[in-house]
């Protein structure tokens, strides 16, 4: 399978792409815990469709240490035991701002006062930053068709 657009060689996208690599890297180096981002990209990317994420951070998380047992029930992540309050808290905040088309409203009030209890400001910030920055790049990979299951840890970086 190959993507209908090749993001990385076309002149306008590939530019794009480089300044969502550079907000990325502003993420990462905020103090939200890593493995909470990655907890988050990956259960953004699960609802997308995106084969092309979902693989690249499963796998990363993986490199960094995330146990199997918890990548594996990132996509139940309500009934499984095996995450934080806080954990809970920024899923819960990732589903409702990628699903934010499909209901009215936004992000119910309560979701956002959940995440608050957890995270303060800076993480607010970056949690905020970060689901909408996964959905962007999911979009352009879904969009694209962007094959998946090639993703060594480390490839882009």
């Amino acid at each position: 399978m190959d993507a209908r657009l090749n993001l990385f060689a076309n002149p306008v996208i590939g530019k794009v792409i480089r300044h969502f690599n550079a907000a990325g890297q502003a993420l990462a180096e905020s103090s939200l815990p890593a493995a909470t981002q990655e907890l988050v990209k990956i259960r953004a990317s699960q609802i997308n469709g995106c084969g092309f994420c979902t693989d690249m951070h499963t796998k990363d998380a993986a490199a960094s240490g995330e146990s199997a047992t918890r990548l594996h029930l990132v996509a139940v992540w309500r009934e499984a035991t095996v995450f934080t309050e806080a954990e809970r808290a920024a899923l819960e905040l990732a589903e409702q701002g990628t699903r934010i088309a499909d209901g009215s409203g936004g992000v119910p009030d309560e979701v956002w006062a959940n995440a608050a209890r957890h995270y303060d400001e800076e993480q607010l910030g970056a949690l905020v930053a970060l689901i909408a920055l996964i959905n962007a790049y999911n979009r352009a990979n879904v969009i694209v068709q962007q094959p998946a299951g090639d993703y060594v840890p480390g490839m882009f970086g």
